[in-house]
This record gives structure tokens, sequence and C-alpha cells, in this order.
């Protein structure tokens, strides 16, 4: 497991800096409005989900700057670091240190040299929104890079991915209070949460379970994910990377999500709500009776 180092304070803000107090430690803060009703208008307060600039650091050469909820950020480098195959493993990562700045975060993350220079042959990042899942990469062959296929795996029943919808739903601590997170979750194969994280973006949570889980030593082959967004094919092609075998979303597949996961060998299944789903890619992995 890398090791991790403590969380920096901020550099003090001059008293008109507009970025002054906006609390980056906190995931979700209390922020006040104005509600208009018609012709009335009332003050209000409500919880609303921090959105903070991440600058994914190796070997203190810059990569990317993602728009992500702060919170997990050590989660967030090691799943990131995996899922876009910067390495294979989180053992291959020395050490992870998360640094507040005035106007952001700064993690910066150790990597061999070998990992390292490959890295450097991709290019330079781009910075990325909150729904980038993409950013950093400058070649069609590096955005089309397709996992290595995934073994068969255990039968997953049916009620066991209804069980795993409804479980997700009362981990959604922060979308509850905000209404504006996505989630991600694993389950093992009776359908029981192991990691759930959130965050404003969807890859972004993606990103911290599969970090949660490699920092924890837990196989993500032993259970499945679920992630409240669209399928998309970066999804698809980070979940199939860290070796999920079945990856199911309450929301639709896009075309080229469901080809990756015909491809990749990866159980897609969409629209899942309730006690109804698609299943587009691989059947053969649940137990439909």
């Amino acid at each position: 497991m890398p090791r991790t180092e403590p969380v920096c304070l901020p550099p003090a803000l001059r008293p008109d800096h507009p970025l002054r107090g906006l609390g980056y430690s906190q995931p979700v803060r209390r922020r006040t409005f104005l509600r208009l009703d018609g012709a009335h208008a009332e003050p209000g307060e409500a919880p609303v989900a921090e959105e903070v600039p991440v600058s994914l650091v190796y070997n203190m050469r810059p990569y990317a700057v993602m728009m992500a909820t702060p919170a997990d950020l050590e989660d967030f480098a090691v799943g990131f670091s995996i899922t876009e195959a910067i390495v294979a493993a989180a053992a291959d990562i020395d050490r992870v240190a998360v640094l507040r700045h005035a106007q952001g975060i700064e993690v910066q993350v150790a990597i061999p040299d070998e990992a390292a220079g490959r890295l450097e042959e991709r290019g330079r990042a781009l910075i990325g929104r909150a729904g980038c899942g993409l950013c950093g990469v400058e070649t069609i062959q590096e955005a089309m890079r397709e996992p290595a296929p995934l073994p068969p795996g255990p039968p997953i029943s049916m009620d066991v991915l209804w069980r795993a919808e409804r479980e997700l739903i009362p981990h959604q601590v922060w979308n509850a209070e905000t209404g504006s997170l996505h989630a991600a979750g694993w389950f093992d194969l009776d359908g029981a949460p192991g990691v759930v994280r959130e965050d404003v973006g969807r890859h972004n949570a993606l990103d911290k379970v599969i970090g949660a889980l490699a920092r924890e030593g837990r196989d993500p082959a032993a259970g499945f994910v679920v992630v409240t967004s669209r399928a998309s094919y970066e999804l698809v092609q980070k979940a199939a990377t860290a070796g999920v075998r079945l990856l199911a979303a309450v929301s639709r597949p896009t075309g080229l999500a469901i080809r990756l996961a015909e491809a990749s060998g990866l159980t897609l299944v969409a629209l899942l709500r309730g006690g109804t789903a698609n299943v587009y890619t691989h059947p053969e992995r649940l137990a439909l009776t």
C-alpha cells in the first residue's frame, strides 16, 4: 500500500483574495441565497457541494488538473493511476502526498522512473472538467486503449443487483444534502456495500472506489460496481482496467461503451432501477433464474 503524507496547511491569503475562506477541506458547505417566489423574496440557506481543482503531479511533473470533490483524494490518486494505466497496482506507488494551496489542491504521486517515462511520452494534460474522463490524453490511440480481456468469474444473481441498487442510496450522504454529487459503489457477491465514494465527477467517484480497494488490498473482481450516472466509454474502460467484471449504471449506456464492454468481457448493466435493468453485454455472468 502506498505511503501517504499528512495534508499541508494552505498558505495565508490576503484579506481581499477572491478565493479566501473557500474551505477546500470540506466537501459540503452551507451557503446562503435569496429565494424568489413570485414577487416575494426571502433569505435561505442550503448545503452545496464543493468543486475544487485537483492537480495530479507524478514525480514532481504535473500531469492533469481535475475538478473534484475535496475528499478521499488519496483514494482518487491511486485509483486514477491504476485505471489510467499509469501503474499496474497500488504497490507500484511509493508515496501519495496531498498539499493544499490557495486556489486548489495538489496531489503528489511518486512512481517508478520507468512508469514516469511512459507517462512523459503521453504528453501534457489539459484541465479537466468534473465530467472529464479522458483528461491528459492527447492521441486517439490512448483514448481508445482496450483493457485485457476479463475472465468469466462467479455468477451474480439479479436479486443481488436489486439489493445493491437499494443499498447505494443511503450511502450517498453528501448527495442527500446537496443533490449534485455522483456516487460509485463496490459491492460483494451478496450485494453488501464494501466501498462507496461520492464526487462531483462520475469518473472521479469510480477512481476513488478503485483506489480505496487497491489501498486496502481487496480484489475488485470479488464483487461489482454500481454508478449513479450513465455508462460512458470511460467508465467501462476504467472498470475493466481495474479488473471489475460487472458494471451497473442507473442511467443509459453509450454505443461505444457497449462495444468496449463486449470486447473486454465486462458485463454491462444499465437502467438499474428498482427491480428492472437492461443487460447489454455478457449476460452469461448473471444468474437469471
